[in-house]
């Protein structure tokens, strides 16, 4: 079974159009969260969602705020500021699909489903070996994967040693999945690692590979949505350098 894994669209319709693109047929579509917050097309993006391929879709913490589940004091003013205005334009049935989701880890076949971590699926980001290390003992599964940080990479433990690495991902290059793994198919719609291009991964189930995806798409457009939408400014400015 081929999967598209996805996560951190935050309403960036271009960007999602492009990784569809790209990734081509597939079996199944998993995404790990955040459909909404500091981008311009929230409905395009839930929308094009619902329509995804035999879908599983878990709910960020962005996600959570507008359907209103959790507080907006809880995100940094230019966050607020984006989560009042999807929760003004979405509609009645992108908010009713929305709170049909799951915010708690799921279990898909050999992997564990969670946006930040297995631990706290909402909040915690899993940054370093400290973090991913404490989260092996919340999943059962070989592999986790996870969304959250915006950054594409995998984290691996040694099942003898119980070391855990740190590696960051290359795209295109296929990795064969072995226990024990935790892997981030990085952010659609606002990466984090300085790369702008959308990010994505490939999970082959039968051949237990995954392999991370980089696509480019019109920037520019995306911009200028944002700024005519009265978004915040650094909505706009941080797509093109990937921060």
């Amino acid at each position: 079974m081929r999967v598209l894994v996805v996560s951190d669209i935050h309403a960036n319709y271009t960007a999602l159009k492009a990784v569809i693109t790209d990734a081509g047929q597939v079996d199944e579509t998993w995404c790990l969260g955040d459909l909404v917050g500091y981008g311009p097309d929230p409905n395009a993006v839930v929308e094009e969602m619902r329509d995804a391929v035999n879908l599983t879709c878990m709910l960020g913490n962005h996600d959570v705020a507008v359907i209103g589940r959790m507080p907006f004091e809880t995100f940094n003013g230019d966050a607020r500021r984006a989560l009042i205005y999807h929760e003004k334009v979405l509609t009645a049935s992108n908010m009713d699909f929305m709170r049909s989701l799951s915010s708690t880890a799921k279990v898909c076949g050999e992997a564990t489903l969670a946006h930040g971590s297995p631990r706290e699926p909402l909040w915690e980001y899993i940054l370093n070996g400290l973090s991913a290390r404490v989260n092996f003992d919340h999943f059962s599964t070989p592999w986790c994967f996870v969304g959250h940080t915006h950054i594409q990479c995998l984290f691996a433990m040694d099942v003898k040693t119980e070391r855990v690495t740190l590696e960051q991902s290359i795209p295109n290059k296929t990795v064969t999945l072995s226990p024990r793994l935790i892997l981030n198919p990085g952010s659609v719609g606002q990466p984090r690692d300085r790369d702008p291009r959308a990010a994505y991964a490939i999970y082959e189930t039968e051949s237990r590979t995954w392999t991370p995806r980089r696509v480019e798409y019109n920037i520019a457009e995306v911009q200028e949505r944002i700024r005519s939408s009265g978004l915040p400014e650094k909505h706009a400015v941080r797509l093109a350098d990937g921060w």
